[in-house]
C-alpha cells in the first residue's frame, strides 16, 4: 500500500513537472520526461528490493532484568566481550519491582520486544508462564541445578539464590531471646519493634504467595493479619535492614543481599537462617530466574545469553559481589559468604503451586496493607 501510494504521488509530481517543463523548457521535454519516467518505474522496485535485503541484527539481544544495574550491567558487558552481541537491557523501579516488568511482557504479548527476562525473584516468571508467554529451552548447564530450580520443560532457570533471613540487633536483643522463625513476625512481645517490607513486590510478595502455598490460605491470612497490626511496615527490604543496623528496630524479616551489606560494613548485626528446627519448614531460598519469551526477536542471541549466565563463572562472579548471591549449581566449589542450601535447612517449594496462590495472597494483601 505504502508503495502504490508513493507511486501515485510520484506520477503527480511527474505531471507538474511536465507542465512547468511545457512552458518554461519545451526543448527538454522529451529527454527529460523519459528520465523521469524512468526513475519513476525503478524507485519501486529499488524500495522492494532493499526492504528484501533488510534483516534483524542476531548481534544483540533485548533484556528486561529486576536485578539491580550496578550487579548485571558487568556481567553483559563480559558477555559481549566474549560473545560480540550487545545487550539491550531494560530495567524496572524500586517501586513496582518485578511487577512492571511482568506488565510490560504481557502488554507485549502479541509483538515481543524483549528476548530474555531476568527476574531477581521467582513468581512473576511463573505468572509468565501461567500466561504462555515463554519458549521452552533447555539449556547446556541445566543439569548443573536441583530440579527444584528449574523448569522440566525449560521455560525457565533458577540460579544464583538470596535467602529469606532474620536481621538482629545485637544491642538491643540478647542472644537468648532472640528470634527463629518468620512465625516471630506476629509474636506480640515484639510489638512495633520489628519490620517488613510492604509484601505487594518483589521477593516479600513471592514469599508471602510461598507461604499460601506452605501454610493454606486461610492461615497465611490470618498470619499476615497479624503481622500487619504487629511490625512496622517499611518500603522495602533495604530499608528494613538499615532500620535494625541503625537500632531503631531491634529485628526484622530481609534478604540475605540487604543483611550482608550491614554486616560487612560492621554495624552491630546479626543474621538468623529461620525455621532450622525439626518440626519447623526451613528457610525459603528464592532464585534469580532467567527466561527466553515465546516469540523472542533474537532467539539465537537469547539462547547464548542463557548459557551464559547459567555458568559457574557467573554465579561466582554474583556470589563474590556486594550482593552475595548465593550459588545453586552442584558443581559449584565456590566459597559462599552466606549459608545455602547445602549447609542450611531449606524449605522445599513447589514454586509451580506457589504461584498459583499468587492472585489470592496478592489481593488480600493488597486489601490490608494498602491500609
Amino acid at each position: 500500500m505504502a508503495l502504490s501510494s508513493y507511486h501515485v504521488s510520484a506520477n503527480r509530481q511527474t505531471m507538474q513537472q511536465e507542465s512547468n517543463m511545457n512552458s518554461n523548457y519545451p526543448v527538454m521535454r522529451p529527454k527529460f520526461l523519459a528520465t523521469m519516467r524512468l526513475t519513476t518505474a525503478l524507485i519501486p522496485l529499488l524500495v522492494v528490493g532493499n526492504l528484501g535485503c533488510l534483516k534483524k541484527s542476531t548481534n544483540e539481544v533485548v533484556v528486561y532484568t529486576a536485578l539491580d544495574r550496578e550487579f548485571s550491567e558487568p556481567v553483559f558487558q563480559e558477555f559481549t566481550d566474549a560473545t560480540g552481541i550487545r545487550v539491550l537491557p531494560k530495567y524496572d523501579t524500586e517501586s513496582t519491582k518485578t511487577v512492571g516488568l511482568y506488565n510490560a511482557i504481557a502488554a507485549e504479548a502479541n509483538r515481543p520486544r524483549c528476548d530474555v527476562f531476568w527476574n531477581n525473584e521467582i513468581l512473576n516468571t511463573l505468572r509468565l508462564q501461567q500466561a504462555n508467554l515463554l519458549a521452552s529451552f533447555r539449556s547446556t548447564h541445566a543439569d548443573a541445578y536441583p530440579p527444584m530450580f528449574r523448569d522440566s520443560n525449560g521455560e525457565w532457570h533458577g540460579f544464583a539464590a538470596r535467602a529469606r533471613v532474620l536481621i538482629v540487633n545485637n544491642d538491643l536483643v540478647p542472644e537468648n531471646e532472640r528470634p527463629n522463625s518468620v512465625h516471630d513476625l506476629a509474636d506480640p512481645k515484639w510489638k512495633n519493634r520489628i519490620g517488613i517490607a510492604k509484601p505487594l513486590f518483589g521477593t516479600t510478595a513471592s514469599h508471602a504467595a510461598v507461604l499460601f502455598e506452605q501454610l493454606g490460605p486461610q492461615p497465611a491470612k490470618e498470619f499476615f493479619t497479624r503481622v500487619h497490626d504487629n511490625a512496622q511496615i517499611l518500603a522495602g527490604n533495604k530499608r528494613v535492614a538499615v532500620s535494625v543496623a541503625r537500632g531503631q528496630l531491634a529485628w526484622g524479616i530481609t534478604d540475605t543481599d540487604d543483611a550482608m551489606i550491614e554486616l560487612e560494613k560492621g554495624m552491630p548485626v546479626s543474621i538468623i537462617y529461620p525455621d532450622q528446627l525439626e518440626d519447623q519448614m526451613g528457610t525459603l531460598f528464592i532464585p534469580n530466574c532467567v527466561s527466553i519469551i515465546d516469540g523472542a526477536p533474537n532467539r539465537e542471541s537469547a539462547e547464548k545469553l542463557v548459557d551464559y549466565l547459567l555458568t559457574g563463572a557467573v554465579e561466582a562472579k554474583l556470589a563474590a559481589g556486594p550482593s552475595a548471591q548465593i550459588p545453586l549449581r552442584t558443581d559449584n566449589e565456590t566459597g559462599a559468604r552466606v549459608e545455602s542450601p547445602s549447609t542450611v535447612k531449606a524449605m522445599t517449594v513447589d514454586f509451580q503451586k506457589a504461584a498459583d496462590q499468587w492472585d489470592e495472597a496478592a489481593r488480600f494483601l493488597q486489601e490490608v496493607f494498602s491500609q
